[in-house]
């Protein structure tokens, strides 16, 4: 799934996003609101890990959304 249509589908798609991510809050996920580099940014910060780590890990889960 390309990035405009998960933005679109935000709603929908943050449950898959915490099932991802159980760490990630519902606060996280409104702030994100779609954004790749803002999900990025909240993974890297909850999970402590590179930002290149993050983008990997979210671009690997918008292929399978």
């Amino acid at each position: 799934m390309n990035w405009d249509q998960i933005k679109g589908q935000w709603k929908q798609m943050k449950g898959k996003a915490k099932e991802q991510w159980g760490e990630l809050t519902d606060d996280d996920l409104d702030r994100a609101e779609g954004s790749r580099d803002q999900l990025v940014g909240r993974i890297q910060e909850r999970y402590g890990i590179a930002k290149e780590e993050a983008q990997r890990q979210v671009e690997e889960w918008s292929r399978h959304a």
